[in-house]
Parts: C-alpha cells; sequence; structure tokens
C-alpha cells in the first residue's frame, strides 16, 4: 500500500518507546518544512495540528519562521528553493560533530546536499542523501539543542523511512549513528518493521522505525526512499478531516493499530507526507 506505515511509539516488552528533548547523539533533534507557499502551509498546519506560525523576519511576508504550540516551538517552515525538490518535512538526527559526520556520509556512499553550515551561534547543520536517495540532515547542537516540546499532542512523536532496501538502510545508518535494530512482524503478513534506539540507549528510548517497500509503493518520490514525521494528535480522525477540509489528503487510515493507536498518513495540498497518531491509551 503507498504510505503504509505502522506509525508507532510501539509498546513493547512493557515499556512505552518515546522521543525526549534530551536529544542523545543520533536522535530526532528538529524537523522542517520546505514549502513553495509558506502562508498556505502555516495555515494548513495550523488547522491540522494546532499550530501557531511567527516570521523570523521583519513581516509576514518573510518566507521562513517557526511553528509553534503553546508557545513552544515544534517545528521550522521554510521557501522551497531546490529546483525539482518536492515539498517534504526534514528530519534532523543530534550529532557532536557534523563535520565528521559529513564524511562518514561520504565514504559509507551518502551524498552531500548541504554542506555543513553554521546558523549563528545555534548550531551547526548539514543535509545529505542517503546512498539509495533518502534525504536526512544533521544538527550540531550550539545555544540550541532541538525543539522545545516532543511527544504530546501537536509534537513530533515518532520518525519513519520507507525504503527500498531495508538491510542497506541498517547497514548506512547503523554505521553512521550507530543505531540499534529490532525486528518485528506486522500482523496479516504485512511484512518485517524495524525499530530504532540510539546507540547505547534502552529500548523504552525507541524513535522510529523503517520498512522495506517496492519502489512501485514509493510513489510520492518516484520510487526513493524517504523519511516522514509522525505528530500525536488528541484526536485522530478531527486532524484527518481538517486536513481534508484544508486541502489535503489521506493516503492511508484513519486505522486503529493494536498497541499502537489510531492514526493516519496524510498529504498536505503542496504533497509533503506525514502521519497523525492519536497513541493507544490517550
Amino acid at each position: 500500500m503507498p504510505g503504509a506505515t505502522l506509525g508507532t511509539p510501539n509498546l513493547r516488552k512493557g515499556c512505552i518507546a518515546m522521543i525526549t528533548t534530551e536529544f542523545a547523539p543520533g536522535s530526532p533533534c528538529w524537523l522542517d518544512l520546505g514549502t513553495p507557499d509558506v502562508r498556505a502551509a502555516a495555515a494548513f498546519y495550523g488547522a491540522v495540528l494546532g499550530w501557531d506560525y511567527e516570521s523570523m523576519g521583519g513581516s509576514e511576508d518573510f518566507e521562513g519562521g517557526m511553528f509553534r504550540k503553546d508557545g513552544k516551538i515544534v517545528a521550522g517552515l521554510g521557501k522551497l528553493t531546490e529546483e525539482g525538490a518536492r515539498s517534504a518535512w526534514m528530519l534532523y538526527f543530534s550529532v557532536p560533530d557534523a563535520d565528521a559526520t559529513t564524511e562518514a556520509v561520504q565514504q559509507a556512499g551518502g551524498t552531500v546536499r548541504v554542506a555543513p553550515m553554521d546558523l549563528d551561534d545555534w548550531g551547526r547543520m548539514a543535509q545529505y542523501s542517503d546512498p539509495l536517495g533518502g534525504q536526512f540532515a544533521v544538527w550540531q547542537p550550539g545555544t540550541t539543542k532541538g525543539v522545545d516540546l516532543v511527544d504530546q499532542p501537536g509534537s513530533l512523536s515518532w520518525t519513519e523511512l520507507m525504503t527500498s532496501d531495508a538491510a542497506a538502510a541498517k547497514e548506512f545508518y547503523g554505521g553512521l549513528f550507530g543505531w540499534q535494530f529490532s525486528d518485528m512482524e506486522l500482523p496479516g503478513g504485512g511484512g518485517t518493521y524495524t525499530l530504532i534506539t540510539p546507540a547505547g540507549l534502552p529500548e523504552e528510548r525507541m524513535h522510529g522505525g523503517l520498512m522495506e517497500m517496492g519502489k512501485e509503493n514509493l510513489s510520492l518520490t518516484n520510487g526513493r526512499p524517504y523519511w516522514h514525521p509522525v505528530f500525536a494528535v488528541e484526536d485522530c480522525d478531527a486532524a484527518v478531516a481538517k486536513a481534508t477540509e484544508n486541502g489535503g489528503s489521506v493516503q492511508m487510515g484513519p486505522e486503529d493499530a493494536e498497541g499502537v493507536g489510531r492514526l493516519a498518513v496524510c498529504v498536505d495540498p503542496a504533497n509533503a507526507d506525514f502521519v497523525v497518531l492519536t497513541p493507544s491509551g490517550s
């Protein structure tokens, strides 16, 4: 199924996996959206996730800024400037040294899309593609460690990689970040889902998953792997309704996933994909 997902802060061995703002090395710490229409995206996510948009410029016409939820920064937003690129969410993983990570990416067969650069004293960032074409980024913290709010309604709660080669993805990202992987079989013969935990941390600190899919099912990217965020919401069905009312569409769901919650894969009006999830017991 295109966009198939487990969408899982998964209940496993009695531990609830979660993202925290401790931002251990290799864990997701930031995300931003590149879009052709900043104002339209701000209005869409405001309606769906209850976010407020704060321009970083002197006026609302400035094409970049921050999303906030209850006053706390949850994501960034900017004008899509790369020619031929699709609108998409970019996930950033915390690293102690962006330059060393860049060398490791190149040695492992990845591509540097944006060379390491300082963003004032906030931190140092770089963006890459993995050897199969999946795009991701890293953040070397300065005064800013990452977003202010995670694992709460209206914020990032999980990350997912849809890839055409799970073994190759494990080799690349495992070597790069030291991630720990554990496989689980999806019900009904749905395939294998691989859970991701930062190096040296226990399973309750799982932050994401990856799943192998045929290139024909990676339709959003013409067969290339892609990362997307999972946002916690209080009411999955209500969030989906807001998405469709405001020009978005639904790839999958809403549906219930045992031990996980109720989830749906959505696409915003500019074709950026994301997941909304109401966790079990919430």
